[in-house]
């Protein structure tokens, strides 16, 4: 197979540009046939790199709310796709709407030509993708996928907002600390040498990171690559993959209340947008599991599925799980009786949403402090090992 850049006109003349992946030029020239299609000319492409990482969630939100608006308007599917094809500037999901539609044009459903790229699009895109299907409802769940992401994002980017200012303090502090060790620590250390001064523990200490890491650099690299890939590989195992998602939901230090408020939020909302578009209710759960990619939050679903099999309401089975805060246990109580339970859950999850906000800020509060105080205190414990040879050298002298 090869990608060709390519374009046509349909039988009223009007041109249009597009991406296919086929074998050759000859196949596509037939396949654009088929559909009414006039190949004017085609160009093949080099084959493009992995979709799944170059692409942004922000750029799945932007597609969705595009797709949703021509589909709204009462564009065909494949119109849609062939205009999303064109102005999508990433090219790696300018590949992937061209198989998409390629998909659809060799009689797929949109669900299935979407599953192929669901680990792009996650298991809730896809998910709304089958019930606007289903239900005749694709705009509106387009428009809500689109929604829900957009959420996501803006969560994600107040969180890496509020943490910006404890990173680039963590990150002076080790530059300073690095400039030292290598540059500063050597200097006083021959100058110790030659004076012959006595080295006190601390500034052994110095002496002995400075060698370490002027002299091991390329090892300390290689170690650390090394421990990066192993942790990796051990996070594969579903064990202990197990084992981390439970550290950061009930451990963590400074962390764990955060990561469950943001866990359940994003478990609820996804649970709730799929309701309101039709999914039934066990479905919801499973896909609302698999979103949250934490094996806890993956339990929790089966066992909500199970208590809602077995005829209990869904609100007094959240209610076993102390992840849920009770903000959404009794909205979602309110919700059934009123019969108005998606709308009740996503009203819960907004004011989750806006908490985590209020705690990230709370403890950013504390931690700047900390830190600071940190970073003074690791600068002049270096500082000390450094000057106090001097001391000692000097009140020999007197």
């Amino acid at each position: 197979m090869a990608i060709y850049q390519y374009t046509a006109k349909d039988k009223a003349g009007n041109k249009f540009s597009g991406i296919y992946n086929i074998e050759n030029v000859a196949s596509l020239r037939e396949e654009l046939t088929k559909i009414g299609y006039v190949l004017i000319k085609a160009r093949k492409e080099r084959s493009l790199s992995a979709p799944h990482k170059k692409i942004k969630q922000s750029e799945i939100a932007t597609f969705a709310y595009k797709f949703s608006g021509m589909y709204t308007a009462g564009l065909p599917i494949l119109k849609c796709l062939e205009m999303l094809e064109q102005q999508t500037e990433n090219k790696s999901l300018t590949y992937i709407i061209a198989d998409i539609r390629q998909g659809v044009e060799s009689g797929l459903n949109l669900k299935n030509a979407f599953e192929k790229y669901r680990h792009v699009f996650s298991d809730f895109f896809v998910g709304m993708i089958e019930a606007g299907e289903t239900a005749g409802e694709l705009g509106k769940t387009l428009n809500m996928s689109a929604e829900y992401l957009e959420k996501q994002v803006e969560l994600k980017r107040k969180i890496k907002a509020a943490f910006a200012y404890p990173i680039i303090v963590s990150v002076l502090c080790l530059v300073v600390v690095s400039y030292l060790l290598i540059c500063i620590v050597p200097v006083f250390l021959k100058l110790y040498n030659q004076l012959r001064v006595p080295l006190p523990g601390p500034t052994r200490a110095l002496v002995y990171l400075s060698t370490m890491i002027r002299d091991g650099w390329w090892a300390i690299i290689i170690v650390g690559f090394a421990a990066v890939i192993a942790i990796r590989q051990l996070l594969r195992k579903p064990r202990i993959k197990a084992m981390w998602d439970d550290f950061k939901l009930t451990k963590m230090p400074l962390f764990a209340k955060i990561n469950r408020m943001v866990a359940a939020s994003r478990f609820t909302r996804t649970f709730a947008m799929l309701c309101s578009v039709g999914v039934p209710m066990i479905e919801a759960l499973e896909v609302a599991g698999l979103v949250v990619h934490n094996y806890r939050m993956t339990k929790i679903a089966k066992e909500l599925q199970i208590d809602v099999e077995a005829g209990h309401p869904i609100a007094a089975s959240m209610e076993n799980h102390s992840i849920f805060p009770p903000i959404i246990t009794q909205l979602a109580a309110s919700g059934e009786e009123a019969g108005m339970l998606p709308d009740m859950l996503n009203k819960g999850t907004d004011f989750v949403d806006k908490d985590i906000e209020r705690t990230i800020n709370a403890l950013l509060v504390k931690l700047e402090p900390a830190l600071t105080v940190i970073m003074g205190l690791i600068v002049g414990f270096l500082l000390l090992g450094v000057y106090l040879p001097m001391f000692d050298y000097m009140g020999h002298l007197k």
